[in-house]
């Protein structure tokens, strides 16, 4: 029974790797995306279209796209860089980072989302 187990674990992380590897060629190609990156912008517009909201702090950002902290500041670093998103101070507490959406990140996202889900139904359906 167990063996079944591991046969099913290493099923899950060949379709991830595949999946990821196709994700990050194909983003990066057309878009100049890697997965995080567009994974990152998804989640911000996602929810700061929810609820009036306009900026999102880092740490709930890094729960949400299964990061690490540190990992998630360099790739925020690299999409502000890009005119994509921008960083602000926390109004509620000082010591917390605010990321927001500008303009050119939603656009990239909008022109970038189809070919995510293109390569989703590619590897995944």
């Amino acid at each position: 029974m167990t063996e079944d187990y591991v046969e099913a674990w290493r099923g899950l992380l060949s379709r991830h790797a595949a999946t990821a590897c196709a994700l990050d060629r194909e983003l990066g190609e057309r878009h100049g995306l890697g997965m995080s990156e567009f994974e990152v912008l998804e989640r911000l517009v996602e929810v700061l279209g929810k609820g009036g909201k306009d900026a999102l702090r880092v740490q709930d950002l890094a729960a949400s796209v299964h990061l690490s902290q540190s990992a998630l500041s360099r790739l925020i670093a690299r999409l502000e860089k890009d005119g994509l998103v921008e960083r602000a101070m926390c109004p509620e507490d000082r010591r917390g980072i605010m990321v927001r959406l500008t303009e050119a990140g939603r656009a990239r996202y909008v022109e970038a989302r189809p070919t995510h889900r293109a390569v989703l139904a590619q590897t995944l359906g």
